[in-house]
C-alpha cells in the first residue's frame, strides 16, 4: 500500500505479535480504570487467586501506556523507513496528513460529546475542580497540553484524563519529522534519540514534586517513543537473525515485562526511576522479536488469542471510548447494591462492551473519516483499507 506520494511499497501484512502486545496493553488500561472503582482484590476472586496478583491486574495501566509509546515509535518510524527509504527523506505534508487523518476525527467527536455531557451536568463528565473549565479543557486537548493542564489544576474527569498520552505523542510527532530533516544524517539523529531515550529515569525523577506532572510529563513519555524509533532504525539495518537469537529477544522482553508489571514494587526498590526504562527496553525486545519472526514468516498464530489481537487492532478507538463503558458499569454496579464480592462479574460485562464500542467507532467513524481525509489531503485514491499497514493507530 502506498500513500500516493512515494514510490516505495509499504508492508501490508499485519504483525500478529505486535497486535497481541497492543491488545494486552489496552486490556491492562481498562482493568486499571475498572480496578480503581471496583478492585478485584475485594471480590470473591480473592478466595481463589492471590490478592497481589489481582492487584497487578488492576494497577498496571500507567505502565501499559508506556508500552504503547514504545510501540508507537517503532511502528511510525518503521513505516516511514519503508515508505520513504530513510527518515531524512520524510515527506512532511504526507506525514502530517496521515497523522491528522488517523488522530483528529475521533478526537474531535469525543471532545464534542464530552462538552455536551459537561453542559448537561452529567455525573462523571462534569468539570468542576477550581481552576478548570470546559474551554480550558478543550483548548488543552486541541493545543496538545492536557497533561500540563492537569499538572497545574488536578485530574480532569476520566474521559478527558485519558487524553494526556495523546498530548505527548502528537507533540513528539510534530517535531520528529522536522528533526529528521534538519539533521539529515543518521550519525546526528541517532545520538539525539539515544540521549532522549536514556534520559527517562532522570526526567522522571526530576519531577517528583508534582505527582500528576511526574506521571504525565512530556520528556519521560517521549523517551519511550524515542526508544521505539531507535528500535525501528535497528530493525531496518539488521539482517534476519537466527531463530535462537530471536527467541532470546522474546524471552528477555517477556521476563522484563513480567518483572516490571507483576513485581513492580521490587523492581522499583532495586532500580527506582530506572524501572520504567527497563519496562520500555523489555517492550522493545519483544517488538524486535516480533519483527524478526515476521521477516522469516514463521508465525504460527494461536487462534485462541485472536480476540486479544483484535483488541490490539482497535486499540486507539477502545482507548478513547472505554471510559464511557467504565462509568456506566460502575453506576449500574452501585444501583445493583454495590456488592464488592460480586464485583468481578461487572468486568465480564464491561470488557466485551468496551470492544464492541471500539469496533463500532472504528467501522462507522474512524475508518471512513481516515480514508476520506487521506484521499483529500494527499490527493490520492482512497485505499481499500487504511488499517492494513502494521501500524494501525500508529501510522
Amino acid at each position: 500500500m502506498t500513500d500516493g506520494t512515494d514510490a516505495r511499497p509499504v508492508q501490508t501484512r499485519r504483525n500478529l505479535g505486535i497486535d497481541l502486545l497492543r491488545g494486552l496493553s489496552i486490556l491492562f488500561v481498562i482493568l486499571n480504570h475498572l480496578g480503581l472503582r471496583i478492585p478485584l482484590k475485594k471480590t470473591a476472586l480473592a478466595d481463589v487467586l492471590p490478592p497481589w496478583f489481582l492487584s497487578r491486574l488492576n494497577y498496571n495501566g500507567y505502565e501499559a501506556v508506556f508500552v504503547f509509546f514504545v510501540i508507537s515509535g517503532f511502528l511510525i518510524a518503521g513505516n516511514a523507513l519503508q515508505r520513504w527509504g530513510g527518515l531524512e527523506r520524510i515527506d512532511l505534508r504526507a506525514f502530517y496528513a496521515r497523522r491528522f487523518a488517523r488522530i483528529v476525527p475521533c478526537l474531535l467527536v469525543l471532545v464534542a460529546v464530552l462538552a455536551v455531557l459537561h453542559l448537561m451536568a452529567v455525573p462523571d463528565y462534569t468539570i468542576s475542580r477550581p481552576g478548570q473549565s470546559l474551554p480550558g479543557a478543550i483548548w488543552a486537548v486541541i493545543g496538545l497540553h492536557l497533561n500540563w493542564y492537569e499538572g497545574r489544576t488536578g485530574y480532569l474527569p476520566g474521559n478527558w484524563d485519558v487524553l494526556w498520552s495523546l498530548s505527548i505523542e502528537e507533540v513528539f510527532y510534530i517535531g520528529f519529522p522536522l528533526i529528521c530533516l534538519l539533521t539529515r544524517r543518521r550519525w546526528l539523529l541517532v545520538p539525539l534519540l539515544v540521549i532522549l531515550a536514556l534520559s527517562m529515569p532522570w526526567t522522571h525523577a526530576a519531577l517528583r514534586g508534582n505527582e500528576i506532572w511526574q506521571e504525565k510529563a512530556y520528556l519521560p513519555g517521549m523517551s519511550a517513543i524515542a526508544l521505539g524509533v531507535l528500535g525501528a532504525l535497528l530493525a531496518a539495518r539488521s539482517r534476519t537473525l537466527p531463530a535462537r537469537t530471536t527467541a532470546l529477544l522474546g524471552w528477555l522482553g517477556t521476563i522484563g515485562l513480567m518483572a516490571t508489571t507483576i513485581d513492580g514494587a521490587v523492581m522499583w526498590h532495586l532500580l527506582r526511576d530506572g524501572y520504567m526504562l527497563l519496562l520500555a527496553l523489555s517492550a522493545l525486545c519483544l517488538l524486535l522479536a516480533c519483527e524478526q519472526r515476521q521477516r522469516r514468516g514463521d508465525w504460527h498464530a494461536w487462534r485462541g488469542l485472536d480476540w486479544l489481537r483484535s483488541w490490539g487492532r482497535l486499540s486507539y478507538e477502545i482507548y478513547l471510548t472505554h471510559m464511557f463503558v467504565v462509568f456506566a458499569m460502575v453506576r449500574l454496579f452501585k444501583l445493583a447494591g454495590g456488592d464488592l464480592r460480586l464485583g468481578f462479574l461487572w468486568y465480564l460485562l464491561a470488557l466485551p462492551l468496551c470492544w464492541l464500542l471500539g469496533a463500532a467507532v472504528e467501522r462507522w467513524l474512524s475508518t471512513p473519516c481516515e480514508r476520506w481525509l487521506r484521499a483529500a489531503l494527499l490527493r490520492a485514491p482512497a485505499a481499500a483499507d487504511p488499517r492494513q499497514p502494521a501500524s494501525v493507530a500508529a501510522d
